[in-house]
């Protein structure tokens, strides 16, 4: 069902089964695909492809990029299946520096008044609670949760099934599985409780909490590294921490204070 009152270019493609409420307006580079719900005020401006069954609440707004160096080429936001994207929510579009695109993937929670920012890649199963702005380029990926009134800076990766605390700024990429907070982050150990929650078996969890206790023993990641025993590197999980840390040799590790 399409409200009377929604506007949507004749360019727009709708799916089946589609639902979109009153006052919407929808641009000519959408496409919506089926299932998905849209309530009322919703704004969606720039290039976007939304994938099937997602749920996007009232007030949110998917536009073009933030950033001073945008002329209006043509860059695009792609957003997968199965998310709920709540009130307020603000989602733009790409960049040409950036690629070009931001991707959102599946079964993701954008709560209240959260921002995803030009370039950014958002994994799956990503929850993102209220007020947090993700800054251009950010990486977040699978399993991630973000506590409220937090702000990650652009360009900043967060790894797997790792959470960050409420309120807290992220500066300093955050290794897969860790749990990092402060006012500038830190690295407050493990997420334990999410790898339990992701059926990692007690066996592995405590090859990662001896790996993590090597790798992070001095601030010089890559020296501690090298004296991880063979059987902790072959592990499919320590693997993931240890990629992760080699992939952006620039960019700041978030670690444990002393």
């Amino acid at each position: 069902m399409i409200h009377k009152t929604a506007i949507i270019d004749p360019k727009a493609k709708i799916s089946k089964n589609v639902k979109i409420g009153p006052y919407c307006v929808i641009g000519p580079g959408v496409e919506i695909g089926e299932n998905t719900i849209i309530e009322s005020h919703v704004n969606i401006s720039c290039n976007v492809v939304i994938g099937k069954n997602n749920k996007i609440y009232p007030f949110v707004s998917m536009n073009e990029p933030q950033d001073l160096k945008y002329k209006g080429e043509k860059t695009s936001l792609i957003i997968g299946d199965n998310n709920k994207i709540r009130e307020y929510v603000t989602i733009n579009s790409g960049t040409d520096g950036g690629g070009g695109k931001t991707l959102i993937g599946n079964n993701c929670l954008l709560m209240i008044s959260s921002h995803i920012a030009h370039d950014c890649q958002v994994g799956n199963n990503v929850i993102i609670a209220n007020n947090v702005p993700l800054g251009g380029h950010a990486i977040i990926e699978d399993n991630v949760i973000i506590g409220g009134n937090s702000a990650v800076q652009q360009f900043t990766r967060i790894g797997q099934h790792a959470m960050i605390g409420g309120m807290t700024g992220v500066l300093s990429d955050v290794i897969p599985f860790g749990l990092s907070l402060g006012n500038r982050n830190t690295l407050a150990g493990l997420n334990i409780i999410g790898l339990r929650r992701a059926g990692i078996k007690n066996s592995d969890i405590k090859i990662i909490q001896k790996s993590y206790e090597i790798i992070f023993k001095t601030a010089d990641l890559r020296s501690n590294i090298k004296n991880l025993p063979n059987e902790f590197k072959d592990n499919k999980y320590v693997t993931k921490i240890l990629d992760f840390i080699n992939k952006d040799k620039k960019k700041a590790i978030a670690k444990p204070t002393a």
